[in-house]
């Protein structure tokens, strides 16, 4: 499960001056309604299906055939584009003006979520779900860029709180969404209902964004970095290929070749990066920043944290689906206290990181981890837990996310120099999504493989093993995640949106 304030971090940092419009020129009323709604509603919809894929995950192998892999490519898939896209995505808006970015972003959004639900095989599903994450990319950057340049100041922070509770709602609604939308067979679409729904709620948000939005921009906006957002991109998916097909591919030699072109992009990356900085530019990554200690520490923690929740959800669903014979419903249904956990901590979470940021951090990692270990017995051996033996783990789960997620980046930026806060809070988003799609591809081999191994011993059985032998090591990533957290700053830095 994709946390929205962690994936929409980019949006709440440090950007260019704005170039204002005048203040008869500024969103009141029913115009700033109709945008907002417009806005949010977008972010709704991309955040659902960052999540909502988990849950239809077995019913799109039976229906596509598709394997293992393909699984794993269809989640990994969508969170590796996301978070390429979102740096690039922000200073495309600032540059070239907000409006025609979040529309032109929109617009990919729903015709890729046509394709998704047309995709007569696994391997259109995968290009059509890379293309929504890159389209979902150049939406997220825009909202809160629309709504601090856009909306009159007294209309601010009503909209940023609506921001917030459309988010938090999307997280809850995203397994339960899928599991009725797939029960409920709508038109005899089946899992296709879950891509198909984006289509006309995304077509409403053209028309009305294209009639009431107004544009804005930042004053002094540097070119975006498109050479270096290409470099990074490769390496993560040269990083990925051979970790999903490994077992596919059975040719090692391939596997160390790949590895090894996705160091050279990466360094490639760095030196251009450095280059860049040295003349002035604004490269997505200044290595002078890995100097810092908080930055790079907060980035061993992203990738950690969110790696290791990244793969969960989708293997616990494949287990409570084929292992214990779960519906899709039933599987968003155990989800849900999750959700509802994180929900619950994430108001607490933000209200108190000002006063006692890593700790609460520290907190969160060992909750997750402590829920992450009290699953494996419920799950070994082809056990079939009830729905309240399951529920307590995860809603302990949830509120262990509530706690770390929310207020992650700004004890992260309270040690970077503010000059630098903008760069630091994207690059520890888009980290965070490479760590959630490396999760799925990582723990998803070992699933997968121990799903194999133990396929004579019947569905409950192998599955249930399968899920054990992952929870270990998603806690020793939370713990690893809390270790980490000792060199960041005490307290989180206060956010000025």
């Amino acid at each position: 499960m994709v946390t929205p304030t962690e994936e929409h971090a980019i949006t709440t940092s440090t950007r260019p001056p704005e170039r204002m419009p005048p203040e008869s020129a500024l969103l009141f009323g029913r115009t700033a309604a109709i945008v907002l709604a417009v806005i949010l509603t977008a972010d709704f919809i991309e955040l659902l299906d960052a999540t909502i894929v988990g849950v239809a995950a077995p019913a799109i192998a039976a229906d596509l055939g598709a394997g293992d892999t393909a699984l794993q490519w269809t989640a990994a898939g969508y969170t590796l584009a996301v978070g390429s896209g979102l740096i690039t995505g922000g200073r495309l808006g600032d540059h070239y003006g907000r409006r025609r970015v979040f529309l032109l972003g929109l617009a990919g959004f729903m015709l890729a979520s046509a394709g998704c639900g047309l995709a007569p095989d696994a391997g259109s599903l995968i290009a059509a779900r890379i293309a929504q994450g890159l389209a979902g990319g150049l939406m997220i950057p825009q909202v809160f860029g629309v709504i601090r340049a856009s909306f009159a100041p007294e209309a601010r922070a009503a909209a940023f709180g609506a921001y917030g509770a459309v988010l938090g709602v999307a997280s809850v609604a995203g397994p339960l969404l899928g599991g009725l939308l797939v029960e409920a067979d709508l038109f005899g679409l089946g899992w296709r209902a879950i891509f198909w729904v984006n289509v006309p709620i995304a077509l409403a948000g053209l028309i009305a964004g294209a009639r009431f939005m107004p544009e804005s921009r930042s004053a002094g906006a540097a070119r975006p970095d498109l050479i270096g957002a290409a470099l990074a991109a490769a390496a993560a998916t040269l990083l990925l290929l051979p970790l999903i097909q490994l077992r596919e591919w059975d040719r090692p030699w391939l596997t160390a070749a790949l590895l090894a072109l996705s160091g050279a992009a990466a360094a490639l990356f760095l030196l251009r990066g450095r280059r860049l900085a040295a003349r002035g530019g604004q490269p997505i990554l200044d290595p002078a920043l890995l100097k810092v200690r908080a930055f790079s520490a907060g980035l061993a923690v992203s990738l950690l944290f969110f790696g290791a929740l990244g793969a969960h959800f989708l293997l616990l669903s494949l287990y409570l689906q084929f292992g214990t014979g779960r519906t899709a419903l039933e599987t968003g249904l155990v989800i849900l206290p999750f959700a509802v956990g994180s929900i619950a901590a994430s108001g607490i979470g933000v209200g108190v990181a000002h006063r006692a940021g890593r700790a609460l951090l520290v907190t969160g990692a060992l909750l997750l981890a402590a829920s992450q270990l009290a699953l494996i017995p419920l799950v070994s051996g082809g056990a079939d837990p009830g729905y309240p033996v399951l529920a307590a783990p995860m809603l302990v789960g949830g509120l262990g996310l509530g706690l770390t997620a929310p207020p992650l980046v700004g004890v992260v930026l309270a040690g970077v120099p503010a000059d630098d806060a903008g760069a630091a809070g994207g690059l520890l988003t888009t980290v965070s999504q490479i760590g959630n799609a490396l999760g799925v591809a990582v723990l998803g081999a070992v699933f997968f493989a121990r799903v194999e191994d133990t396929a004579a011993q019947g569905a409950a059985a192998a599955y249930g093993d399968a899920l054990a032998a992952t929870l270990p090591w998603q806690a020793a990533c939370y713990l690893g995640a809390a270790a980490l957290m000792a060199l960041l700053p005490a307290r989180a830095a206060r956010t000025d949106y």
